[in-house]
């Protein structure tokens, strides 16, 4: 019985990197990579961070029902492949879904048990000070991140975790235990370990 993640979090609260060390050091899971209409920044490389992608390509998916979700984030669109979470699960791969909380609405319809985790920063200056810190954008730009954060961050308690990242390694920690607390629920162990149990009792 493999997990659907989800995971969201304000630009600047330093998800993608959490994500990366938390894939890296835990067998079994993957992010499933969203496709966007926005051009690769510096370092990114097709169809490992992102699908990228015309917005006539992106809605031609979107009109097939092919995305599990997509949401307009900023000027730019994303979308989750509909097929490729499903085939995922379906191997026992526990998949991450890198996304903002309306895709997490939109996962939770057709994937009820899917797992809800809210990234926070420890505070508004924290965050303001790591979106100037990545260098990537201008004040104007910084400040309607910042106001797009607070309408963000008042949706935490649509989600089923809460992770401050104020501390990397122990915000990283928080991540790790509840991926290992979701495969220990009793309905995947009796599962994993039907014949065992049939010996058993």
């Amino acid at each position: 019985m493999a997990n659907l993640f989800v995971i969201a979090a304000p630009s600047g609260c330093g998800k993608t990197s959490l994500v990366k060390a938390l894939i890296k050091q835990t067998e079994g899971l993957c992010v499933s990579v969203s496709h966007t209409t926005r051009a690769a920044r510096p370092g990114e490389q097709h169809g490992k961070n992102y699908f990228f992608v015309s917005k006539q390509e992106f809605d031609e998916i979107n009109k097939n029902e092919g995305f599990i979700e997509s949401a307009q984030v900023f000027d730019y669109y994303y979308g989750s492949a509909k097929q490729t979470v499903k085939d995922l699960l379906a191997n026992g791969t526990d998949v991450i879904l890198e996304i903002d909380w309306q895709g997490a609405r939109q996962v939770k319809k057709s994937f009820t048990d899917a797992i809800g985790i809210f990234i926070l920063p420890p505070s508004q200056l924290a965050l303001r000070e790591r979106l100037t810190d990545r260098g990537q954008d201008d004040k104007s730009i910084i400040d309607r991140r910042m106001q797009d954060a607070v309408s963000e961050m008042q949706h935490y308690d649509e989600f089923n975790y809460l992770v401050i990242n104020d501390d990397f390694n122990l915000a990283l920690d928080d991540l790790s235990t509840i991926i290992q607390a979701q495969r220990l629920l009793l309905s995947a162990q009796s599962l994993k370990y039907q014949p065992l149990l049939k010996t058993l009792i």
